[in-house]
């Protein structure tokens, strides 16, 4: 490794302890989580005039994608008290202090509705003067009335928006899904256009012309790529049909044997991957987090998996991924 690198390394980390930890930039439950939860969130900003993006960045960063004991007992996504007239159940968690009161509900939609209402409160009002499209007024605002106690916490939530594309959702709307759509959007091959994925991911299609698939499957981007998060009941033959990649293709873009069985929460680019990753991370390191194999970080980065071992240095064969280690990306 060269001398230049480890500066850098110590910055990249220095980076990710003010802001928002790196292993956290696109994983499974993440991506599970926004697939999950994005109906949801539109239909408060419907009911409520609250961001879509915004309410899931919250309910992202508060319950950690729903891994939360808070959102696995409670059904409470956004860490919210039980001061303020609550009535209703509660369970204890050390949080400032040990043993404090927060609210218990029925369900994750009771959770995201009671979010919304808890907005409304008159401290909060300056919100609302914001363009609902304007996420980062949103974030800072949240911060500056006093949401949370954390320092960066507004910076926190736009990075998770921009990070995930979840800016998108403040401009559509639920849907009621049709049965059947046609997607006319084909290249030359056959497959779904980059031009048309574009459109796609930066909501510039009418809601009443996106396919149906789409409509149920979010794009998002990421290195000059598009990519599907992989839904139950997802299969390769469904994906491909619908996007008119064929499986061969979809299992080669994504670094996958001829045998792989999707899971849901699976990232699936549809088009070709990258050699490296974007520029904003030269000299920036990837850190091993525990659970994490260089596929994974391939997927992450959205790079390929065989150039990801080139840029290390390193033998498929030989090398065990550990914790800690330095995974460079460009």
């Amino acid at each position: 490794m060269h001398t230049n690198r480890y500066f850098a390394f110590l910055f990249a980390l220095l980076l990710s302890i003010l802001s928002f930890a790196q292993s956290s930039n696109t994983n499974r439950a993440y991506w599970t989580y926004i697939d999950t939860y994005k109906e949801m969130a539109m239909e408060q900003q419907q009911k409520y005039k609250i961001p879509a993006s915004i309410t899931l960045a919250q309910g992202l960063l508060e319950s950690g994608a729903g891994r939360s004991r808070l959102a696995r007992e409670a059904n409470n996504h956004f860490g919210i008290k039980t001061p303020g007239g609550w009535t209703g159940p509660y369970i204890l968690v050390n949080d400032d202090l040990p043993n404090e009161k927060f609210r218990k509900y029925k369900s994750a939609r009771d959770s995201y509705e009671d979010h919304s209402l808890f907005l409304l409160k008159p401290r909060y009002k300056v919100l609302f003067t914001y363009s609902i499209t304007d996420y980062k007024a949103w974030a800072k605002g949240l911060k500056k009335c006093g949401y949370a106690t954390s320092p960066t916490y507004a910076e926190s939530l736009i990075r998770i928006i921009e990070m995930y594309s979840l800016h998108q959702f403040d401009k559509r709307t639920p849907q009621r899904y049709s049965k059947n759509s046609t997607l006319n959007a084909r290249g030359k091959e056959g497959e779904i256009s980059r031009h048309y994925l574009k459109r796609l991911s930066q909501n510039k299609i009418k809601e009443k012309k996106i396919p149906a698939f789409f409509k149920t499957h979010a794009v998002y981007y990421n290195n000059d790529n598009y990519f599907i998060v992989v839904q139950e009941n997802d299969n390769l033959a469904s994906i491909s049909q619908a996007t008119g990649v064929t499986i061969k293709k979809l299992l080669k873009y994504n670094d996958l044997s001829k045998n792989y069985t999707l899971t849901v929460g699976d990232i699936l680019y549809l088009r070709k991957k990258a050699k490296r990753a974007s520029k904003e991370y030269i000299n920036k390191p990837h850190i091993v987090e525990e659970g994490q194999s260089m596929y994974d970080i391939a997927q992450m980065y959205g790079i390929r998996l065989k150039s990801l071992y080139q840029l290390n240095n390193l033998s498929p064969k030989k090398y065990n991924v550990q914790v800690g280690d330095l995974i460079w990306l460009r």
